[in-house]
């Protein structure tokens, strides 16, 4: 004969499904990235012993600000993240948590990453040259650009590099001494696209001693929700735009748009 569960033994096995439910959700891993602010660097300088930006065939001349490309870190396509990483940095305003796809697109594997990023990189470095010597009417005047940028990958830096060597090549010093930091892709004709991360960027910029932060225009809401304390936001389109705003707030003259 079966004996009859009394109630609390009845509640106790039917609670056991759901506590290995709520087990399995808090230690399964999940496809999310976690992120926080990353390095800097000055593309009108050098990184890690090397200058970001060497010109032949062109004389250039000296600058007395920064132009800071900025990037984010995040843990390996390897590590394993769970609800509880999800909800401990969720709230925390220098983490942001990504899903793994959008962080690492090409997969899971160490060196297609590696490769991915490198790739992406060196077609950004291409197209900022070509976006800079076509804006300066320089296309076909032998300078040869280079550009160096050591365990740093994706197209991110795109603008700056753009803007670097127009600083460098052009009549005029575009930082005005500030320290100007930002972010965005850039294609050969100039067009500045949306990168990710925007937030944590603006923070590894002030960190570094930023006080103007460019960023593409599609993501001024993002940049505008976590932007730290004396960081003014001026806000891209294009290669010429930026180059724009950034003389017009050295000058004091014309308009320098604002998110």
């Amino acid at each position: 004969m079966l004996s009859r569960l009394t109630r609390p033994q009845a509640l106790a096995v039917c609670a056991l499904p759901v506590v290995a439910l709520l087990a399995a959700v808090l230690f399964a891993p999940l496809p999310f990235s976690v992120a926080r602010p990353g390095l800097t660097a000055d593309v009108l300088g050098s990184h890690r012993g090397a200058p970001v930006i060497t010109i032949k065939g062109a004389p250039t001349h000296d600058t007395s600000g920064q132009l800071r490309m900025t990037a984010i870190e995040a843990t390996g396509p390897e590590a394993s993240i769970h609800l509880g990483d999800v909800i401990g940095n969720w709230f925390d305003t220098d983490r942001a948590v990504m899903p793994r796809d959008a962080v690492y697109p090409s997969g899971d594997d160490l060196k297609e990453i590696e490769e991915h990023n490198a790739e992406q990189m060196k077609e950004s470095q291409d197209a900022a040259v070509t976006a800079a010597l076509g804006y300066l009417d320089l296309e076909d005047s032998g300078v040869d650009v280079s550009l160096s940028l050591e365990r740093v990958g994706g197209p991110s830096a795109g603008l700056l590099f753009s803007l670097g060597i127009i600083d460098k090549l052009g009549a005029d010093d575009l930082t005005g001494g500030r320290v100007i930091a930002g972010t965005g892709t850039i294609t050969s004709g100039g067009k500045v696209g949306a990168v990710g991360g925007v937030p944590l960027k603006t923070q590894s910029a002030r960190r570094d001693g930023a006080t103007v932060f460019l960023v593409p225009k599609a993501e001024c809401s993002e940049a505008q929700a976590q932007l730290p304390k004396g960081l003014r936001l001026i806000p891209v389109t294009t290669l010429k735009g930026a180059v724009d705003s950034l003389r017009a707030l050295d000058s004091g003259k014309g308009e320098v748009p604002a998110c």
